[in-house]
């Protein structure tokens, strides 16, 4: 079943709330869970960005939706009472409650309307895409509405990053590698590294570079600007550990522009050096979030109150 829609945990809310006793959102989580018969394992599906589960997501903009409606009233730190505008607004209704029911009162209309004017300006009465946008983002919290769109934007970046990289020369690609490397703390700085790579000659292997600033451990590079179809498979990863034995290396890592055939990946699972693989996704990924090929546009952050400050 996994974690019930957004507007799904509207009724049960207000449902538990209607006894006009006092409730904490210890409580209602514990009448959550009961009232969609959820197993532990669905309620731990965590939001895109993993800091949060999606049930306790929801339940808290839940709980601010109808503060913002004015359908509950906070009575203490985590603790709220239905109001006699809520009781009345839950007598109206005998299953799911709807965002479209809450903008039926005028206080949760106009901060509705605040957050979504920008978005409408671009919206056609008559697109019926945009109809269908809306009705997901209506089942989605606000904080899964931004992380939805900023994985969107991280993914666009990613295939932009990837062609641009596979547009370069093999020359630019084994340096972008290296970047890559210093970026994510192997090597030392970029003047140390570019000094302490080794290019060798050995079949399967492009280069060495330290594991750490110190030296104490090298990790073997290999780096393939792959245009041939099928990806890259089982029998270049075999010249590359190959190689490695050779060495009596320890740590490998082989990167390409393309992607890795599942016997490639049946295979590093199963050998003795430790060999990573990562494909050009990987790659652009990684270069995203070290920073390497890509400037920041603009930055956003999300804060909630400190209760701490307020305490006295």
């Amino acid at each position: 079943m996994g974690t019930p829609d957004f507007q799904s945990f509207f009724y049960p809310f207000l449902k538990m709330s209607s006894d006009k006793k006092e409730h904490s959102l210890k409580e209602v989580r514990e009448f959550m869970t009961d009232y969609f018969s959820l197993t532990d394992e669905e309620k731990s599906e965590r939001v895109p960005s993993g800091t949060m589960t999606k049930f306790n997501n929801r339940i808290y903009w839940t709980k601010s939706y109808f503060t913002k409606a004015k359908l509950i009233e906070n009575t203490k730190r985590a603790h709220f009472k239905i109001t006699k505008r809520g009781l009345d607004f839950f007598s109206k209704f005998e299953d799911k409650i709807t965002i479209k029911d809450l903008k039926e009162i005028e206080e949760f209309r106009e901060f509705s309307k605040r957050t979504n004017d920008k978005n409408n300006k671009n919206k056609s009465k008559s697109d019926s895409s945009n109809e269908i946008i809306t009705v997901e983002s209506e089942n989605q919290t606000p904080l899964e509405r931004l992380e939805e769109s900023y994985l969107y934007i991280q993914k666009e970046l990613a295939d932009e990053l990837l062609e641009k990289v596979k547009s370069g020369t093999w020359q630019f690609f084994e340096d972008l590698v290296v970047d890559l490397m210093v970026k994510m703390g192997y090597g030392g700085s970029r003047n140390k590294a570019g000094q302490s790579i080794k290019r060798t000659s050995d079949e399967g292997i492009d280069g060495i570079i330290n594991e750490d600033k110190l030296g104490l451990d090298v990790i073997y590079l290999q780096a393939k600007m792959w245009t041939k179809e099928g990806g890259v498979g089982r029998p270049e990863i075999q010249k590359f550990v190959g190689a490695l034995h050779g060495q009596r290396a320890r740590k490998g890592v082989f990167l390409t522009t393309s992607y890795f055939s599942k016997h490639a990946y049946d295979y590093v699972e199963k050998i003795d050096p430790k060999v990573i693989l990562i494909d050009g996704e990987m790659l652009s990924n990684l270069m995203i979030e070290y920073g390497l090929g890509t400037s920041t546009v603009e930055s956003y952050q999300i804060k909630k109150i400190d209760l701490d400050y307020f305490e006295e």
